[in-house]
């Protein structure tokens, strides 16, 4: 398995950003694929585990649970918390030191792979949701695929995300990466 890099993290933060900069005024309150939330709503997902990755890596306090990360510029809340995300994973040492979470403890390049699936995956419903092109790293959506099949593939599912859906072997690394994660990928044209 390949080790996950900071440089690939910019790259996905890089283009979520670029996605949510195009959602337009109508679509915030648009339902996606995470059946939970709407899009604005994940995109405060997004930047609340941006702050929650960060300080899980840098020791300092958690972020309120519940509260609107992003007030009135969604694109602005999203570009500081990836701005800060990256600074923490990019600190020396973080990839090969072990951090305590709610799941148990994980090394940095874990937390890193973690972070890029659950980053990706959001961009792919928000892509969905929208119909704003997704130009989501393909090399990186393969890689988080690949962690997420042996992360995942002995942990109980309930609660946290839906059972793999059926995706054509084809398809796009980012459709694969979805489905593995539970969300229903439209069959390719």
């Amino acid at each position: 398995m390949t080790t996950p890099s900071v440089e690939n993290l910019a790259r996905a933060c890089e283009a979520v950003g670029e996605l949510i900069a195009e959602i337009r005024a109508a679509q915030w309150k648009a339902p996606t694929p995470c059946t939970e939330w709407n899009v604005r709503e994940v995109v405060d997902h997004l930047v609340g585990m941006d702050l929650v990755f960060a300080a899980m890596i840098e020791g300092g306090p958690m972020p309120e649970r519940g509260a609107d990360r992003l007030g009135d510029d969604a694109v602005g809340a999203y570009r500081s918390s990836s701005a800060l995300l990256q600074a923490a994973f990019s600190r020396p040492g973080v990839l090969e030191r072990s951090y305590r979470g709610p799941f148990g403890s994980a090394t940095g390049a874990e937390r890193l792979q973690i972070r890029l699936y659950d980053l990706l995956a959001h961009g792919w419903d928000l892509a969905q949701a929208t119909g704003i092109p997704a130009r989501l790293p393909a090399d990186v959506a393969e890689q988080s695929l690949a962690f997420a099949q042996v992360q995942l593939s002995t942990q109980s599912r309930t609660g946290r995300m839906a059972e793999p859906q059926p995706v054509e072997k084809t398809a796009p690394a980012i459709d694969r990466l979805a489905a593995f994660l539970g969300r229903p990928v439209p069959p390719q044209l």
